[in-house]
């Protein structure tokens, strides 16, 4: 699956990068070891996916096949190769490739709500995969945190537990959220969803500050 990518990565990942911020040394496609690739992603807090040295992070240079981002983002997990561990926590293992990843915020990021009928949970789908990877849009477990304006549902373990939601969605979903009175600077209460009002459980409030996420500078949405 990761070879359908192989000529956009020689095209812009071919020259050793050397990052002066991070003092990251790597070269896309290198070898540490027989028969062991490696390679280096960068996701943004819209969900999209590029090569990390792409000199241009745009629309027109993220990955957009769906097939190529499910296979991808349902193998992301926590980092523990051993190897670039503090600067790209996360890895996306496809047999003898290691994909690193380094990401604005989160790597799991919701990016549509797919409504369903029938009275059937409605869907969150992962980084522009549309209908090939989602999970059960929980309303009561959305976490607003006021200090960056991001929002947060629960994602997989291995992960941490954690997604955001992509920045244009949230926008869209700050409108049904309520505060308490003279608390607007505490995550809100409540959730008004599809004419029911839930009461936030804001669980995830403890692995978002481990996290530090609410240390995380407030940013201006993308739509």
């Amino acid at each position: 699956m990761f070879r359908k990518v192989s000529t956009l990565r020689q095209t812009v990942g071919c020259a050793l990068r050397i990052n002066a911020i991070r003092n990251v040394h790597y070269e896309q496609g290198q070898s540490p070891e027989p028969k062991i690739r490696e390679y280096f992603y960068y996701i943004d807090h819209q969900g999209q996916l590029f090569l990390d040295d792409a000199k241009m992070k745009n629309f027109t240079s993220c990955f957009k096949e769906k097939d190529f981002l499910q296979f991808f983002f349902k193998r992301v997990k926590f980092n523990n190769t051993g190897r670039y561990e503090e600067d790209f926590p996360y890895v996306s293992p496809c047999g003898r490739e290691r994909n690193y990843i380094r990401c604005d915020d989160l790597p799991i990021v919701f990016t549509q709500i797919l409504e369903t009928a029938d009275g059937e949970p409605d869907l969150l789908s992962c980084n522009h995969t549309g209908d090939k990877l989602t999970l059960t849009f929980d309303p009561e477990k959305v976490c607003m945190l006021p200090e960056t304006g991001r929002i947060y549902h629960p994602a997989g373990d291995r992960v941490g537990g954690v997604g955001l939601i992509k920045s244009a969605l949230a926008i869209e979903l700050s409108k049904y959220f309520e505060f308490s009175p003279d608390k607007e600077f505490e995550p809100p209460v409540y959730f008004t969803w599809k004419g029911h009002r839930y009461s936030l459980t804001n669980e995830l409030i403890p692995s978002l500050k481990k996290m530090d996420k609410f240390k995380s500078p407030a940013y201006v949405p993308e739509i």
